[in-house]
């Protein structure tokens, strides 16, 4: 487990120290983000005029409005990925039952070029044999 760090940071113009187990950069980061929600609402015309806990309320509702977001954004891409995940195994077994086809398809066509081989031999010899029996019979009635 890390170490505990402190950071100081500014948030809405003042400075605070925050402590977590994130880098300093991390917390910077927060703080950044924290900032530019505040800047989004200063530029909303009656945010001057609000109460600072109707200003607080507003930053908070604000901010668990991203965090679900987000979330649910992370859940869909969860499931994406587990959808591709899915269909690249499904690709795999494809992939792997066409290579076992692919070899047995080559294995198949050696048989039978080898039996094709052999047929022809003994088509030849059959005809050799045939002309050898031609010519004799041709030579006993001669």
């Amino acid at each position: 487990m890390s170490s505990k760090t402190s950071a100081q940071v500014i948030i809405g113009g003042r400075v605070y120290t925050l402590s977590g187990y994130e880098e300093e950069e991390y917390l910077q980061k927060v703080a950044t983000y924290i900032n530019g929600k505040l800047e989004e609402f200063k530029s909303l015309e009656d945010y001057p005029k609000l109460s600072s806990d109707m200003k607080s309320t507003l930053l908070e509702l604000n901010i668990a409005d991203d965090y679900f977001k987000a979330k649910a954004q992370a859940e869909r891409l969860e499931q994406e990925i587990e959808q591709k995940d899915k269909e690249i195994y499904d690709l795999k077994h494809e992939l792997v039952s066409a290579q076992i086809q692919q070899e047995n398809d080559a294995k198949a066509r050696k048989e039978l070029e080898d039996e094709n081989k052999e047929l022809l031999l003994a088509k030849t010899k059959m005809e050799a044999a045939l002309e050898q029996s031609a010519a004799i019979v041709k030579e006993e009635k001669n």
